[in-house]
């Protein structure tokens, strides 16, 4: 099965390091993407919109022939679920890093802006629950290679497109978020997991970890993702 690995913000192909090679060496064909205009001056990426990461989704699907897997991280859901409306028929399964599908005009969050691109904004910014698996040198080691997202890329609404994308199986790799939780989310759903509870054939698995379980954990993310492909 080929593989595409979409990272989340700040991070380009090389945070999936860890999780790759356990998928080769199950005979999968990897694709870790690094997305349009990671890590480049406003005056290049200021007109880099959700939608060209998605594009940059799809056309490798195209590139590739047949069926994929598509594993989007963090802001990567976004993207993930953008590529399966876009090609349905094409996606085999998607599954989610620590994050879910956003609704139709959804974005990811919003961060502040400095020198006209989105700068990662350090470990202190976010929740205990989320870094609290991340020892000091992860961080570390993280850090040196984080990188700046175009300015428009956290607030961009994304066109999820074709309505077939919700009988696409989804695999949910929950970090945070306890799998109770979602479930129990998903038995009344407020408006913004709308579009979560309309995926027609949903797992959910814990992961017990933080939000970058691909650094913390990346044997049990590979694993996780083996799994929910069928090895």
């Amino acid at each position: 099965m080929d593989i595409i690995l979409v990272p989340g913000l700040w991070l380009d192909a090389s945070s999936w390091d860890g999780v790759a090679p356990a998928l080769e060496a199950a005979g999968h064909r990897v694709h870790p993407l690094t997305m349009p205009g990671v890590g480049g001056p406003a005056a290049e990426t200021a007109e880099i919109g959700i939608g060209d990461w998605v594009d940059a989704v799809a056309e490798r699907i195209d590139r590739i022939g047949g069926p994929v897997v598509l594993v989007g991280h963090s802001g990567g859901g976004n993207v993930v679920w953008g590529a399966a409306g876009a090609r349905p028929d094409r996606v085999a399964r998607v599954i989610l890093l620590d994050t879910i599908v956003p609704n139709d005009g959804g974005s990811i969050w919003e961060f502040p802006i400095v020198d006209g691109v989105v700068p990662f904004p350090g470990w202190d910014s976010f929740e205990e629950e989320e870094v609290g698996d991340l020892d000091d040198q992860t961080r570390a080691d993280a850090s040196a290679r984080v990188k700046s997202v175009p300015a428009r890329i956290p607030t961009d609404p994304v066109s999820l497109g074709d309505e077939r994308r919700r009988s696409v199986p989804v695999t949910m790799l929950t970090g945070t978020m306890p799998a109770s939780q979602v479930r129990g989310v998903l038995a009344d759903p407020p408006a913004w997991a709308t579009e979560l509870a309309a995926i027609e054939d949903l797992e959910v698995v814990d992961l017990h970890s933080g939000h970058w379980p691909q650094f913390s954990k990346p044997d049990e993310v590979a694993a996780a993702i083996l799994t929910a492909v069928g090895r």
